[in-house]
């Protein structure tokens, strides 16, 4: 394997590995649908906030490197859901699919070899593909962890970490 493609499927693989941290699909899994708007005593975020707050920076991250007609949503207002709960369960399936789907497109993107990981996006000011991955996969470790956090402090965290 060459460096280049070693570097690719580095990329690809924090995106959502699991060597160092829970990932995505660990914390979201079997959580009670009537404990996802719920926010725990000192903590600022339902999972609801954080699982569509993940999806939603995701998403902006990949429309950065993909639309030469990007134009940055408005902070904070467009990261948030409006309310700590999912308006409904639909709403719930509907981020978390939205947000693995996004997830493959961001490791589909590392991974093409067509893709030029260190030359800067032509409408950013200096931010390159590379960073952009690495960047998507601190914020997510980040806020996957928060999400663990939350689950422990709601008492329905039964993974390991």
């Amino acid at each position: 394997m060459t460096r280049n493609a070693a570097l690719r499927r580095h990329l690809a693989d924090a995106l959502a590995w699991r060597s160092a941290h829970a990932t995505f699909d660990d914390a979201v899994d079997g959580l009670p649908a009537a404990l996802r708007g719920q926010r725990p005593d000192g903590l600022p975020h339902s999972p609801w906030e954080l699982v569509e707050h993940l999806r939603r920076a995701q998403r902006d991250i990949l429309d950065f490197c993909l639309d030469p007609d990007y134009e940055t949503p408005e902070w904070p207002a467009a990261y948030w859901p409006p309310a700590p709960a999912p308006p409904d369960a639909a709403a719930w399936d509907a981020a978390l699919g939205a947000f693995r789907d996004d997830l493959a497109a961001m490791q589909r993107l590392v991974l093409d070899p067509a893709t030029d990981l260190f030359a800067p996006i032509p409408h950013g000011d200096g931010q390159t593909i590379l960073r952009e991955a690495l960047l998507l996969a601190d914020h997510n470790a980040y806020h996957v962890g928060q999400l663990v956090a939350v689950r422990q402090a709601l008492g329905c965290w039964k993974g390991v970490l």
